[in-house]
């Protein structure tokens, strides 16, 4: 079951390093048949310094967030990767405790070449192979939803914006954690983009483990402002593949709001992301509602799937189904299932 609360995310506050002066990398030609990227390793990552072939303890592996850029963006400049997204949001100043991938196309995303990718970084570096995610904006968002359709068995979470998916069969992105979102003023790609994906995705089985956010009104370029969100990271980091229900977080919200606020000047501020594990949280909700107004539970110690069924008046096949999780599931203090 998702690993809700194991994860303490936490704003920091502090000097900025350039991202120069951190471990950011070019790779060119490295990765056969695959794309030239850049890598940016995480600071005082002594983990890394021992190299390939040596074998590293789960305490150092961290997670990895793999950026698709859009149409903008293609070429053989590498730099140009460097304009928006993660890579430029750690320039700003937010500090994500996790490796970043960002590859460069040349035309459209490939699934297979960004894998091969991921399995040469993932092959000669820490990583955390359970907390694997991808963001991707326009053309990176078709290309998100083409890559974890194609392995949903690989990435623990996605996130889509505006973009769409070529796709033949949409049923495989129902298997893993998914948020998409589409601004319904894009001019560049139409809603409508999204919004066929999303139905494909109901005409196979459970939607359970999808979000989807039609945000009125926002333009194309308006949501790239969601790469410099906190939550963004937050809502990423929440999930991973030990969850054996891959349940997805409804904690998190992203709405106009933040496609109006100058997020930029807060990432200059000295925004950022801190991942802290294997603390066990203070639980104080019993109960709520959900995002779309239906009722929630937050587990406590003692609960069990029987005994919450009997408290909301439902059933042990009725909690499954409403939150995607197998009967055997363990159930995690602080995790929040949907009750109806």
């Amino acid at each position: 079951m998702r690993r809700c609360v194991v994860i303490l995310l936490m704003i920091v506050y502090s000097g900025v390093l350039p991202l120069r002066a951190q471990h950011l990398a070019a790779h060119r030609g490295d990765v056969r048949d695959g794309y030239d990227f850049w890598l940016y390793r995480p600071p005082a990552d002594s983990c890394a310094e021992r190299g390939a072939g040596v074998i590293m303890g789960d305490e150092c592996r961290k997670p990895l967030i793999l950026f698709l850029h859009g149409r903008s963006l293609c070429g053989s400049n590498l730099d140009k990767v460097r304009r928006y997204g993660p890579l430029n949001a750690l320039e700003m100043g937010m500090k994500i405790d996790a490796y970043v991938v960002a590859p460069q196309a040349r035309g459209s995303w490939d699934a297979q070449r960004l894998m091969r990718v991921v399995d040469w970084v993932c092959s000669r570096y820490p990583i955390d192979t359970l907390r694997l995610y991808v963001i991707g904006m326009s053309m990176g968002g078709y290309g998100t939803l083409d890559l974890v359709g194609s392995y949903p068995e690989r990435f623990a979470a996605a996130m889509a914006l505006c973009g769409g998916s070529t796709l033949k069969d949409m049923c495989s992105l129902n298997q893993l954690p998914l948020w998409i979102l589409h601004g319904t003023a894009d001019r560049a790609v139409p809603v409508s983009a999204s919004q066929r994906v999303v139905d494909a995705m109901g005409e196979c089985d459970s939607t359970s483990r999808l979000i989807w956010t039609p945000l009125k009104g926002a333009s194309h370029g308006g949501l790239a402002r969601i790469f410099y969100l906190e939550k963004t990271y937050r809502w990423l980091f929440s999930h991973s593949l030990d969850d054996s229900a891959r349940v997805v977080c409804r904690d998190v919200d992203i709405d106009l709001d933040d496609m109006k606020r100058d997020v930029y000047r807060v990432v200059r501020e000295g925004g950022g992301v801190v991942i802290r594990e294997k603390e066990e949280p203070r639980v104080s909700e019993v109960g709520g509602k959900a995002s779309d107004g239906g009722d929630i539970h937050t587990v406590r110690r003692g609960d069990t799937l029987s005994s919450i069924a009997r408290r909301y008046g439902t059933t042990v096949a009725a909690l499954c189904r409403l939150n995607g999780m197998a009967a055997t599931a363990t159930l995690r203090i602080g995790c929040r299932l949907r009750v109806r």
